[in-house]
């Protein structure tokens, strides 16, 4: 049934699309429909962060970025949901066309420029919510404010989702906000997960209960530059890293279409990069900090290879997109297997 909606949907723009699907599964998550065609997803705990989840198998940050449509994705069986990249002020993003399909690829190339509502509309909605499974909130900069600034928006996103999140994760890895990126390197990086430390300290005190925060970081880098991450990561005392972003590399679209256009390329030919992003990370970090794999998930295969290369946790994006709610069901099976093996 899904390959038939999924082939109606890709008939529209992906921008439309994406609003149309969205809209479509609030309602049949309304008249109780989405969770009985959904496949059944086994129930395969593990905890990570101090969180228990109730299957390794999460969906990646970016499909609901204002957060108005948590119930309906919960009903699909993911273990656990993130949503936005979320920012402290709310901004349209970069001009559409925005987002391109890749079908050949499985993939997608976006360049959507962090476009949300604000951080008191990601609030709002998620307080109007009632899923009550493991939620993770996604935090990053406004275009305009500069990176040496860029802290102070960070504070802001995480004292407004510590009082809601399971946990909350720092995008410094997306390549659709100017410069950005740059805060993964050097001092920049550095200075910035202390900062990140020292409010996570700030709100455990105002709470009176601790949140673990994640870093998500891209895929673009060198074994020089995974080390010098994984070695600020343990050095700031952080929870967890997310691996990886989405890739600005065009090789394996090279002599597509859309192969020339600006963003971030996901889906299956950021696979294999992301899955040596997380080996570089787990030789150093070992099981010191916990890792969470996503990238190029596509099928069972795909989701076990990350747990394998040291990840703890999986999140899929675009290869939900193109399986729909069985990748979830099939996702779980595959690391419960490799687990028992």
């Amino acid at each position: 049934m899904y390959n038939l909606i999924r082939n109606l949907l890709f008939r529209l723009p992906p921008e439309q699309a994406h609003h149309v699907a969205l809209r479509a599964m609030d309602i049949s998550n309304q008249l109780g429909l989405l969770e009985k065609l959904s496949p059944q997803v086994p129930v395969a705990p593990v905890d990570v962060m101090g969180i228990r989840f109730p299957n390794p198998v999460g969906l990646a940050a970016g499909l609901d970025k204002n957060a108005q449509h948590i119930d309906a994705l919960a009903a699909l069986g993911f273990g656990f949901i993130e949503v936005g990249t979320v920012t402290p002020l709310a901004q349209p993003g970069n001009p559409q066309p925005r987002m391109f399909r890749l079908p050949e690829h499985e993939a997608i190339i976006n360049r959507m420029g962090f476009n949300n509502d604000g951080l008191d509309s990601l609030v709002a909605n998620v307080k109007r919510a009632k899923f009550s499974g493991v939620l993770g909130i996604n935090v990053g900069k406004n275009k305009v404010t500069p990176n040496e600034e860029s802290e102070s928006d960070y504070r802001k996103g995480i004292a407004g989702a510590y009082g809601l999140a399971s946990y909350i994760t720092v995008n410094v890895s997306s390549p659709n906000t100017p410069g950005l990126r740059d805060l993964q390197f050097g001092d920049s990086l550095k200075q910035l997960l202390f900062a990140i430390k020292d409010e996570q300290g700030v709100q455990q005190a105002r709470y009176g209960h601790y949140v673990p925060i994640a870093v998500k970081i891209a895929p673009d880098m060198d074994d020089v530059a995974i080390r010098f991450v994984a070695d600020a990561l343990l050095e700031s005392g952080l929870d967890g890293v997310i691996a990886t972003n989405t890739t600005i590399e065009r090789d394996d679209v090279a002599g597509h279409a859309f192969a020339n256009e600006a963003g971030g390329l996901s889906g299956r030919p950021v696979r294999a990069s992301s899955v040596r992003v997380i080996e570089g990370l787990h030789s150093t970090l070992g099981d010191r900090m916990p890792i969470i794999g996503v990238g190029g998930i596509g099928d069972g295969a795909s989701a076990a290879e990350k747990i394998q290369a040291g990840a703890k946790l999986v999140q899929v994006y675009t290869g939900f997109i193109y399986r729909g709610p069985a990748l979830i069901a099939e996702a779980v099976n595959a690391i419960a297997a490799l687990n028992k093996g």
